[in-house]
């Protein structure tokens, strides 16, 4: 049984995005040790599901969410991506273990759910080895899977939802952002 993700309308394994900082000098912002620097989370890179490296800057000008309930999340996408919501997926195992699987493993159990927004690696989100974007989105720890964020056009972190919180609960959010 598969559960437990922690999703961003935003980010994963800690390698530097190139993105324009202050002053568009275009320099590195979001690795390991330098996060703290970032200004949005378009600053950072995250390796998908398949392993290859994104820039998250492809998100500029979209409205993002991360989490995910497969079926709540499936259904948003479904009736908002037109509008420019995308969700960004990233399974994490640092709670009870409910994530034991690979990446190819996770990639298959969400295709039962016709996921077809975008999932990223499994990575950390608390401790020293958390993804840089999980560290530059969050001012408190992650306490349990499913904890969500809302993160508007320009990248920001507008609303944190807690794990208890059903993904359809930020609906009533989102025209305010789209």
């Amino acid at each position: 049984v598969f559960s437990g993700w922690i999703r961003l309308g935003a980010l994963p394994l800690g390698t530097p995005g190139r993105a324009s900082g202050p002053g568009g000098s275009g320099a590195p912002c979001a690795s390991r040790d330098d996060w703290r620097c970032a200004q949005s989370m378009h600053e950072f890179s995250a390796k998908d599901i398949d392993g290859r490296m994104v820039n998250l800057d492809k998100y500029r000008g979209f409205v993002c969410k991360t989490d995910v309930n497969y079926t709540q999340l499936v259904d948003l996408h479904a009736r908002y991506a037109e509008c420019g919501l995308r969700i960004l997926a990233f399974p994490c195992n640092q709670f009870g273990r409910q994530e034991p699987g690979s990446n190819a493993e996770i990639k298959e159990f969400a295709a039962g759910y016709n996921v077809k927004f975008d999932m990223y690696s499994k990575i950390c989100v608390n401790g020293d080895d958390a993804h840089p974007l999980w560290k530059w989105m969050k001012v408190h720890a992650i306490k349990w899977n499913f904890t969500k964020f809302l993160i508007d056009k320009n990248g920001c972190v507008v609303k944190r939802y807690g794990p208890m919180e059903e993904p359809l609960v930020i609906e009533k959010d989102l025209p305010c952002y789209l």
